[in-house]
């Protein structure tokens, strides 16, 4: 079996960006359990970041993640179709309010790389929601 046949099988290449991105957010995860060293360089007030916090942001990735996953491979599915922009939205919100309204993130590659990914992935979702969800 080669390792084609463990990509999505749907057309085009949201299905598969759904997948790397979600593999990157169990990176994220595992980071986040590990050390606080990449956590700390998003925020201002590095000092907040705690154990605990790094933990509780870890598991909101993991779920991000998993909802991430299960759109890679089921991206024809309104209802996780419209769970996965959710997500994106969700991630946006979080680290563009850090960044605009608390002040408490840094502009840098850390905090710019989430933002980066949110937007762009919300963007091609919206545009092609016809394409991949029938209704």
């Amino acid at each position: 079996m080669a390792l084609i046949d463990f990509l999505p099988q749907a057309n085009g290449l949201l299905p598969k960006w759904q997948l790397v991105v979600a593999v990157m957010a169990v990176f994220n995860t595992v980071q986040n359990f590990v050390t606080l060293k990449f956590t700390r360089r998003i925020y201002n007030a590095s000092h907040l970041v705690s154990p605990l916090q790094a933990r509780t942001f870890a598991i909101w990735t993991l779920t991000s993640a998993v909802i991430r996953l299960y759109a890679a491979y089921n991206i024809n599915s309104k209802p996780i179709y419209d769970m996965t922009i959710f997500s994106y939205l969700f991630a946006f919100a979080h680290f563009g309010s850090e960044l605009l309204i608390f002040r408490t993130a840094k502009i840098n590659v850390a905090v710019l790389s989430p933002v980066f990914v949110s937007t762009i992935s919300l963007a091609w979702m919206l545009s092609q929601y016809d394409f991949y969800v029938k209704v």
